[in-house]
């Protein structure tokens, strides 16, 4: 009985071991240090508490850090093949999409602030509130919160008695496993980022035009906001694609496991790390402003006194 159990543990620490799933574990761990980093920049410094672009900036860090988290280890689970009760795997599933809905949400609701701010100056500083960001956040995450309700309903109302307590291979093909309801969860998916696709390309074309009948320093200002809305559509592209791979991630599994979990290692380096190592270059690195305090915090020298950092301004656009 020892000499199995022992076996078990090894061939478990060899799966750990795997160099793959190091380059990984490391990747995971820089991101979540400079994610970490900047969601404390921002909780540092009261312009950027104040201003809608870094309350949503802060909920996409705050979203993707939690997603990164809970992905990464159930992509350790699914390396070392260790099974999850059924119960278990449906609350970290299901917290874990709520998260993956709401960070392309919350990029299409920078994109329309964006919208507001070039081709609706005098109206921004109305609209684009903190208290009316703050309601945005949570109207994000009860619109993500849909899709796991309806994945759950279906799960409850085709669960046998004890599936619960069964142990399982923690993956949501291993929850929805009849066709009509893997259909049924594609439709929503893709109905939510058509919606989403709409809204960044409405956003864009209104922001091209306002670039071209701008004036010279208004459309310098115009044209950095078209890049971050490309950016955002960016993001979208892969978060969308993503919603494709468990459809085909099935089929190879049928097939052969071995190569599911390498198709696994390349969809979630390619697809869920990428897009979300993108958010910290698109504001924290690119902004000015918050480059400069975050450079600053980098260097350990939280106890200098920074000079009052200002709001961004209608007039910027940026």
């Amino acid at each position: 009985m020892s000499k199995n159990v022992t076996q078990a543990a090894l061939s478990v620490l060899s799966r750990v071991l795997n160099p793959r799933l190091l380059v990984v574990q490391g990747l995971v761990g820089i991101f979540l240090c400079v994610n970490f980093l900047m969601i404390f920049t921002f909780f540092k410094k009261e312009a950027f508490r104040s201003n809608v672009r870094y309350i949503f900036f802060a909920h996409t860090l705050f979203c993707d850090t939690l997603f990164l988290a809970i992905s990464d280890a159930l992509l350790v689970v699914s390396f070392t093949r260790i099974p999850m009760p059924a119960g278990v795997c449906m609350i970290v599933y299901g917290f874990a999409g709520v998260l993956n809905f709401a960070t392309p949400l919350t990029l299409t609701a920078m994109c329309v602030e964006r919208y507001v701010a070039i081709c609706m100056p005098l109206r921004h500083a109305e609209i684009a509130t903190p208290r009316r960001a703050t309601g945005c956040v949570f109207v994000i995450h009860a619109l993500s919160s849909v899709m796991q309700v309806v994945i759950f309903s279906m799960v409850v109302s085709s669960a046998p008695a004890g599936f619960y307590a069964a142990p399982l291979d923690c993956s949501v093909e291993q929850l929805v496993a009849v066709r009509w309801q893997q259909d049924l969860r594609s439709a929503l998916s893709q109905l939510y980022f058509l919606l989403m696709s709409i809204t960044i390309a409405f956003t864009y074309f209104r922001i091209m035009a306002a670039a071209r009948a701008a004036s010279a320093d208004d459309r310098k200002s115009s044209t950095k906001g078209l890049r971050t809305v490309l950016l955002h559509a960016f993001q979208l592209l892969l978060c969308l694609i993503m919603l494709w791979l468990p459809l085909i991630e099935t089929a190879v599994l049928a097939v052969n496991f071995t190569v599911f979990l390498q198709l696994r290692y390349f969809d979630y380096v390619a697809f869920i790390l990428a897009p979300r190592c993108l958010s910290p270059l698109v504001y924290g690195l690119r902004d000015e402003k918050f480059f400069q305090v975050l450079k600053s915090y980098a260097l350990l020298r939280c106890c200098k006194t920074f000079p009052p950092t200002k709001i961004f301004s209608i007039s910027e656009k940026s």
